[in-house]
């Protein structure tokens, strides 16, 4: 048998067992224009609120440094850190508790719920002056994470200072997505006791225009491989299996 004959069985079976991604599905917002400029105002964005759970670090100043130091319950951890278990555990702070309260010593309960940090930091000042002399509050989120899983090259739980923490940021710090990453994603997100699943489209720039697009503690971020991927790693041994066994029958035909 000629070779010329076999070459397009052989080169069908080199196609099936090559897989490869179509590029018009693995470019960002390929919808933004690239050539020319254009702005858009950010300024109206959601800012972040407390929930329960969260962990707030507060550091409080004023002319009596002895006196502020009684407040200042509260650990900083430099962003994107990836945590283990134990690492997840050791942060402390002011915690809120399901009625969205935090206790501060003298002060007592204070109600946080669905404020913002800053809105926050004033309401304490003004809860501090019968016992500070001009005080200045700064409010963290400690415990503010996120995890990413699926088809990045680093995933795990991140934590982020950062609260304008983004999708595209949590991405980053999980190394990006592998080519063979879907760039249709999935967020999920739980609040008030309810779970909502959220499909977020890296290709299209109105990722930056969802609701979705600016994070909340304890989101997760799923990326699916696509069927490519998936084959491969669940069939590689198969395939060259397949491979070997195409190559014996070419061989043994060629030599007759």
């Amino acid at each position: 048998m000629k070779l010329k004959h076999l070459l397009p069985i052989f080169l069908a079976l080199a196609f099936f067992v090559s897989s490869c991604t179509s590029y018009k599905n693995v470019p960002y917002f390929q919808d933004l224009n690239r050539d020319s400029i254009h702005t858009e105002d950010i300024t109206n964005k959601t800012p972040l609120t407390i929930q329960p759970g969260d962990l707030l670090g507060i550091h409080v100043t004023s002319m009596n440094p002895d006196a502020s130091y009684l407040f200042n319950y509260n650990l900083e951890r430099p962003s994107g850190t990836n945590l283990d278990k134990s690492e997840q555990n050791a942060v402390v702070g002011y915690l809120v508790d399901k009625a969205g309260n935090i206790r501060l010593p003298l002060v007592g309960d204070v109600n946080v719920l669905g404020m913002s940090t800053f809105d926050i930091a004033k309401l304490l000042e003004e809860k501090l002056l019968p016992y500070l002399t001009k005080p200045r509050v700064n409010v963290r989120i400690q415990n503010f994470k996120v995890s990413v899983m699926g088809d990045v090259r680093a995933p795990g739980v991140y934590t982020i200072n950062n609260e304008r923490a983004t999708v595209t940021e949590a991405l980053s710090l999980a190394g990006d997505l592998y080519v063979t990453g879907i760039r249709k994603i999935l967020l999920v997100r739980e609040v008030d006791g309810k779970r909502t699943y959220v499909p977020l489209d890296l290709t299209s720039k109105n990722l930056f225009n969802s609701p979705y697009y600016y994070l909340k503690n304890n989101d997760m971020i799923y990326v699916q491989p696509n069927q490519a991927r998936a084959q491969n790693e669940g069939t590689t041994f198969q395939k060259a299996g397949l491979l070997v066994s195409a190559l014996s029958i070419l061989a043994i035909l060629l030599t007759r």
